[in-house]
Order: structure tokens, then sequence, then C-alpha cells
């Protein structure tokens, strides 16, 4: 016999019981703020050619820094691939000061289990968001939009190789001299002369123009 909530909650009710409290935990806002330093999230995102070829994007950002780490491209991202930029990848992490703990990625198939295990090797542990729950990677899902909005959306590309080009000037621009407001307006690795350039001075400022006028970043004169 099937029972109904509404006469679950009849019964409870004529028994004195209220509705049950609260889950005891920590939630997942909580845990992001809480181990920030410590989180890495990984993700895809696709770009059409002028000749209708898709390619897929991977990426990394460390999700306390905002900083972006752009690991490759390609029209066929299979396991293997994926799981090879990975190694790559995780090379560099081991000149980090600090250790990351957490990988977040969604459940796609295209991260398989050797791809898990090359960060296991690393001590790093992988959290699978939700099904259909893009907001649980947010930051990740963030940048996509920024690098859309910011330059993919304004250029056309020719192939993999100009996608290539195009994304490594973007991501270096979005490292060392994008303002994010979670980083109080500061990029998150800003060099010597944006650093200057934030406080007053008399120095002339010069402009250099990226992607052929697409991003404008502005520094003291040297």
């Amino acid at each position: 016999m099937i029972i109904s909530a509404t006469t679950v909650r009849k019964i409870l009710r004529r028994a004195g019981l209220g509705p049950a409290g609260q889950r005891p935990g920590l939630s997942w806002r909580a845990f992001l703020r809480g181990q920030a330093a410590s989180l890495l999230a990984v993700d895809f995102f696709t770009v059409e050619t002028i000749s209708l070829q898709r390619l897929y994007v991977l990426f990394f950002i460390e999700l306390d820094s905002r900083r972006v780490h752009l690991v490759g491209c390609t029209a066929n991202p299979t396991g293997v691939w994926v799981t090879q930029q990975a190694r790559q990848f995780a090379w560099t992490l081991q000149q980090q000061p600090s250790p990351f703990r957490f990988l977040i990625r969604d459940r796609d198939s295209k991260f398989t289990r050797d791809f898990d295990a090359v960060f296991a090797s690393e001590g790093i542990e992988i959290i699978k968001t939700p099904v259909r729950a893009p907001k649980a990677n947010a930051i990740a899902e963030r940048f996509v939009r920024t690098v859309r909005a910011e330059c993919l959306d304004w250029l056309l590309i020719m192939n993999r190789r100009h996608l290539d080009r195009v994304l490594r000037v973007f991501a270096d621009h979005h490292n060392t001299h994008r303002p994010h407001r979670s980083l109080n307006l500061s990029p998150p690795e800003p060099s010597e002369q944006t650093v200057r350039a934030v406080h007053p001075s008399t120095a002339p400022i010069e402009r250099r123009v990226r992607l052929g006028g697409l991003i404008h970043e502005y520094n003291l004169a040297a």
C-alpha cells in the first residue's frame, strides 16, 4: 500500500510532530568559501570556426585567485586526449607554493577514470557536480561567459591554431591585467606595472593594444 505525503502529514500533525528540521552539514557555498584556496575547477567550452568546425577548449581555474590555465583545444576531445592534457597540467602543480586538495568537475564522459587517477596521484580529491547543475561550478561557468562576451563573440575564428593564439592572449590579459571584483579590482597575477598604476602618479601612461584593438591595457610608462 502506498501512503501519500498528505496522509503522512496528517498523521504527524495528529501526533503533535512537526516537520523535520534542516539536515546538519556544510552547505556547498560554505564549502567553496572555506576551501577556496585549495580548490581547482575544470570545464570545457566550444567555439565554432568560420568553416563551421566545432572546437573544444579545456581549461582549469583556481577558485581563490581566479587564475585561468588553458591546457588545450581540439576538434576531437577523446578521453585519452583529455587525460594527457591533465597529466601535463598536473606537472605544473608541483611548482605551486601551496598544494590543491580538491578538483571540481562535471559528469561529462570525457572525464574518465584515468583522468581522475592523474589527480589522485597528486593527492587531489575529485568532486563531481550534480547532474545538470552548472551553478555548482559557477566560477568556471563565469569565465566561459567572460571569454565569450569580451573576446570570442567579437572575432571570426579561422581554425584551431588561430583559436589557440587568441585564447593564449586573452588568458594572459585575464590573469595579469583584467580587474576582478572578487579580488578588489585586482588581476589574479598583477605585474609590477599594474600594481603601480593603481596609485595616483604623474608618470605618463602607455597603452598596449592586443588582438587587433579588441583589448586595451594601460600601464605606467617605464
